[in-house]
């Protein structure tokens, strides 16, 4: 089991804290996942789900029921950046602020392809739905920051 906990936990825990924006919340959702793992009347099942598969999910559903009892959207705490770094910053929390901002399902399913670097099968399996609804839903989330974060993109027309 521990392992298990060393292997998972990394990208677990990164993966709850984006969708809560909470520190405290995040180690709160993983510790409940591994815990789940060991009760007797846990569900995983190794031949129908790979584990990494069943955590993403368990992780998905804690934060979803956190989420509700919240009734707000989270939205990501950006630790304190150095003044040398403060336009860097200034684009971390737009992207932030972007992604935040995006619906629900636009944004689970961007933060498991992107930064957790999910195959789309794998993502499906994880929120229950079918391979295409992922694809358009990420398709429709990369357009959302686009047009949400075209005001930091480069403007080639300036160095012309």
């Amino acid at each position: 089991m521990l392992h298990c906990f060393d292997e998972h936990h990394g990208p677990l825990y990164r993966f709850a804290w984006r969708l809560t924006g909470s520190v405290a919340d995040a180690e709160d959702i993983v510790q409940e996942c591994f815990l789940a793992l060991m009760r007797p009347e846990c569900r995983f099942e190794a031949r129908r789900t790979p584990l990494r598969t069943y955590l993403f999910g368990a992780v998905y559903r804690q934060a979803l029921k956190r989420a509700r009892r919240k009734q707000a959207p989270p939205q990501p705490e950006l630790p304190a950046t150095p003044e040398r770094e403060c336009l860097l910053a200034e684009l971390q929390q737009a992207v932030a602020r972007a992604i935040g901002d995006l619906p629900d399902g636009q944004r689970e399913v961007l933060l498991l392809a992107h930064y957790e670097q999910l195959p789309l099968a794998e993502i499906a399996a994880i929120l229950e739905i079918e391979p295409g609804a992922v694809k358009s839903r990420l398709q429709r989330a990369r357009a959302g920051l686009k047009d949400a974060l075209a005001a930091y993109a480069p403007n080639p027309e300036r160095h012309a």
